[in-house]
């Protein structure tokens, strides 16, 4: 079974920086794509940043480029995505998942976490 742990939000001020992290297991890892996605409230879930199993790809959407970088460990099955200059309408419900390719579409992605929440007060 594949599962998807993330870790990593909170409430930050606006300019402050958080990192997030999320850890699979289940699935070869070096072998999966991962993205991390968003939803605000009354907001279509969309991607922020994704990256592909060997790390040559990356796409960032342009809301998270110049501040926020994405990464990952495959000797610890870890994504992480460190946003930095945070701003009030980056708040919203983060989730990361896991895929076949580095797309856009959620639907192409089979499993997600629970998700964790950041905060960005102003």
């Amino acid at each position: 079974q594949v599962q998807l742990e993330e870790s990593g939000g909170g409430l930050v001020q606006a300019g402050g920086s958080l990192r997030l992290s999320c850890v699979v297991s289940g699935r070869t890892f070096a072998r999966t794509a991962m993205g991390w996605f968003r939803q605000a409230p009354g907001k279509e879930r969309g991607l922020v940043a994704a990256i592909s199993g060997g790390s040559f790809t990356k796409y960032y959407a342009d809301s998270a480029k110049g501040r926020f970088t994405i990464s990952r460990d495959n000797a610890k099955n870890t994504v992480y995505l460190q946003m930095n200059n945070l701003k009030p309408e980056d708040t919203a419900l983060y989730y990361c998942a896991a895929g076949d390719l580095v797309v856009v579409a959620p639907d192409k992605y089979n499993y997600w976490g629970q998700g964790t929440q950041v905060t960005v007060s102003s």
